[in-house]
């Protein structure tokens, strides 16, 4: 294949600049993997077979293939492709994205990446990837099913029930192309007047690091402008976030599995007993202080579709789990605790009673005994993914701290 694509361009052609060959290139791929007729395909072109093995084997594919199919054909101006003698001494004024794969319609590329470290207040309104234009809409719950195919596109594990708590919750951006097909999203949940959460930035695989996330971070840091932010950034949107200003904070560590039947954990001084409806205001203030932020609308959303048990030192509520419906199974989280033996005893008990089941817990917490207590009872190490921020973390490091997130995107 390597020899078929260098015959097929550069053996055969002069390019001046590399934006002409990258979009020789791109049309020849798109002509062989869409017009090519193969015999060892028994005639079909790769395009087609790939979709006859969709309706045949569909478990070999994780992506619906006719969601993988180019935009509109519509196509980019020439000068687009290479500087000319004009864009050079322009001094970076004017139409200059070239040759990127991306073409930014309007502006220049030194402001947009400028932009985005400062929280642009003015994004471009539409983005040109390959041959078609992308579109922002602002995310509602009818565009659920459109985030849920993202969701799933990525392998992530949210369920229509999951989904519709962060539409609730926040506020963001959906990108689609010409026909509606969703592209990426992206989400923040404001606390207050000072502090943004942000969450669900997704991008689908074959547009990542094609500016997509890019376009929809600027709008949703422009949403947020004068705002302390914070995120959980995956090990593809990292660099994304560090070039927007986001520094690194610590590791969350998403632990996972079927749950063991594991027995009380002894906690010298703690009374462990089931939360109650009357501890809501002994909640609230444990998981102000431990997140930085008074999250209120969270909360009224997540303790009616929770179940928890509650620490008590002297008589008075001193840490707190929590637990619900999640992805697979359920999740544990919002935890506060303050140390380790607290934590484990509070979750000790929803452990046990979701034995056989499968459990996920996302913990900021580098502690080697707590991570060694989920391990033991099945929640095993499965990934992890960075907390960054711009502005004072605020997150508490002693007394009442954070063991376990509410989500990803939640914090």
């Amino acid at each position: 294949m390597n020899r078929a694509i260098k015959e097929a361009t550069v053996k055969r052609f002069h390019y001046d600049c590399h934006g002409q060959f990258r979009s020789h290139l791109a049309d020849f791929m798109a002509a062989y993997n869409f017009a090519r007729r193969l015999k060892t395909l028994g005639g079909l072109t790769p395009y087609e077979y790939i979709c006859k093995i969709w309706t045949s084997e569909p478990d070999r594919l994780i992506l619906n293939p006719i969601h993988q199919m180019p935009g509109l054909n519509t196509q980019a101006q020439r000068h687009d492709l290479c500087p000319t003698a004009h864009d050079t001494a322009s001094n970076g004024e004017g139409q200059r994205a070239y040759c990127l794969g991306i073409v930014l319609k309007r502006g220049n590329m030194g402001q947009n990446e400028a932009g985005l470290a400062a929280g642009d207040r003015n994004p471009l309104p539409r983005l040109r990837i390959d041959a078609y234009d992308a579109s922002a809409k602002p995310l509602r719950m009818a565009q659920r099913q459109l985030l849920h195919e993202l969701t799933v596109g990525v392998l992530w594990p949210h369920r229509a029930r999951d989904l519709d708590l962060f539409l609730s919750l926040g506020q963001g951006y959906l990108a689609v192309d010409e026909i509606g097909r969703p592209l990426g999203s992206a989400m923040y949940f404001p606390t207050g007047d000072d502090f943004a959460m942000l969450g669900m930035m997704v991008t689908v695989p074959r547009l990542q690091a094609r500016g997509a996330g890019k376009w929809l971070l600027q709008r949703v840091m422009a949403d947020c402008a004068g705002r302390d932010l914070r995120l959980s950034a995956t090990h593809s949107g990292y660099r994304l976030y560090t070039a927007a200003g986001f520094r690194p904070v610590g590791i969350i560590r998403q632990q996972q599995g079927i749950a063991r039947d594991i027995g009380p954990v002894d906690a010298p001084g703690i009374l462990v007993r089931d939360l109650r409806a009357d501890d809501d205001v002994s909640l609230r203030a444990l998981d102000a202080i431990a997140y930085g932020a008074m999250r209120t609308r969270v909360l009224d959303a997540l303790l009616p579709l929770s179940t928890g048990t509650v620490a008590l030192c002297d008589g008075v509520v001193c840490g707190f789990a929590l637990q619900r419906d999640f992805g697979k199974g359920t999740v544990i989280g919002p935890v506060v605790a303050q140390g380790d033996a607290m934590a484990k005893a509070l979750i000790a008990p929803l452990i046990r009673a979701n034995a056989g089941s499968f459990t996920r817990l996302d913990t900021p917490v580098d502690s080697e005994g707590f991570l060694s207590f989920l391990t033991d009872a099945g929640l095993v190490a499965f990934d992890t993914v960075t907390e960054m921020c711009i502005g004072p973390h605020r997150r508490a490091t002693e007394g009442a701290v954070t063991y376990g997130l509410a989500s990803h995107s939640l914090g």
